[in-house]
């Protein structure tokens, strides 16, 4: 059996119908009705990628993006019918790793799920290790550290930082931070960059507000600063 997925959903028929596609792509798949429940099934059994709907009864699906965020950076597809961008941004900030707004086909689901465990797993045959700045990115070990201080990103963080940073002065715009991340750009969903870029400068700049590494080419999209 692959990689163990939780399904975090209160629409029980839309919940078993992904359960089914996800197993017959291999996955072992857990699911729960509300956030609680989803809460106390991570910490029994940890899996390696949550769908999480937003819209859900008591604790609502961005109360559970945070406590998990609290102690994981499991890789999270945030699932719902909310359809304002703030409500995709704010997911985005709480640390998600994509975004699908309901109605959605189970194949895209799949699809999607793919390229978040691939991100989240990919292992390069041989150590590389690039440098700039104060910034270290290690791709063996997925480790980073900024001034040699350890720091935890995101799957998709990670990502995007390791393609910025492997090409100091080139500018990227969102689409192509997508294909580079996720292997495809998904049509609609290049401002979701800007959110990762966020939360990634909240994690490695001195001064947030005022980036040194991460930088931005308004129109354009986004660089890494050059020596």
């Amino acid at each position: 059996m692959g990689s163990t997925i939780l399904i975090v959903e209160d629409e029980i028929e839309l919940a078993r119908v992904l359960r089914d596609y996800l197993e017959k792509a291999g996955y072992r798949v857990l699911t729960a009705a509300n956030g609680a429940s989803a809460v106390t099934a991570f910490r029994h059994t940890p899996a390696d990628l949550v769908i999480l709907d937003l819209n859900l009864p008591g604790m609502d699906g961005l109360d559970v993006a945070r406590e998990l965020r609290r102690t994981s950076s499991v890789p999270i597809l945030m699932a719902t019918a909310r359809v304002e961008e703030a409500d995709r941004l704010v997911g985005l900030e709480l640390g998600a790793d994509d975004y699908v707004i309901k109605p959605y086909s189970p194949r895209e689901i799949v699809a999607r799920v793919r390229a978040v465990l691939r991100r989240a797993q990919a292992q390069p045959e041989t150590p590389q290790i690039v440098r700039a700045r104060a910034v270290e990115v290690d791709r063996a070990r997925h480790r980073v550290t900024v001034a040699g201080r350890p720091v935890d990103l995101t799957p998709m963080e990670f990502e995007l930082l390791a393609a910025l940073i492997a090409q100091p002065g080139r500018v990227f715009s969102r689409t192509q931070l997508l294909e580079a991340t996720q292997g495809t750009a998904f049509e609609g969903y290049e401002r979701t960059i800007d959110a990762h870029i966020k939360n990634l400068r909240a994690k490695i700049e001195p001064d947030p507000r005022h980036p040194l590494y991460v930088l931005t080419v308004f129109g354009v999209g986004y660089r890494f600063a050059e020596e």
